[in-house]
């Protein structure tokens, strides 16, 4: 199970730049990886799991902005199609790993 983050936050005053920071800080510190620019995800066990995750996640949030949360199984994440660009290295890196897990 995946737990997808994605956010527009403000960055105008240096209040909001803080929160911005703060709010990123919190995300990489808790296990979740940069897919894009203000787009993050993090591997859950479960739906509980990700349930305690998007709890967590709820009790971080800045006080102004638009951020969503979505969760999607590994089946569903697989079959996303990367159009444009290159894979980042940690996701070259998981998708050799997870060809010896199977």
């Amino acid at each position: 199970m995946r737990l997808l983050v994605f956010f527009d936050l403000p960055v105008i005053t240096n209040r909001e730049k803080r929160e911005y920071r703060r709010f990123r800080t919190f995300l990489l510190n808790e296990g979740y990886d940069m897919l894009q620019y203000s787009v993050y995800s993090r591997i859950c066990n479960g739906h509980e799991a990700a349930d305690k995750h998007l709890a967590r996640l709820k009790r971080n949030l800045p006080h102004q902005g638009s951020i969503r949360a979505m969760m999607i199984t590994e089946k569903q994440y697989a079959k996303m199609q990367l159009l444009l660009g290159e894979p980042t290295q940690k996701e070259k890196v998981l998708a050799s790993t997870q060809l010896t897990l199977f």
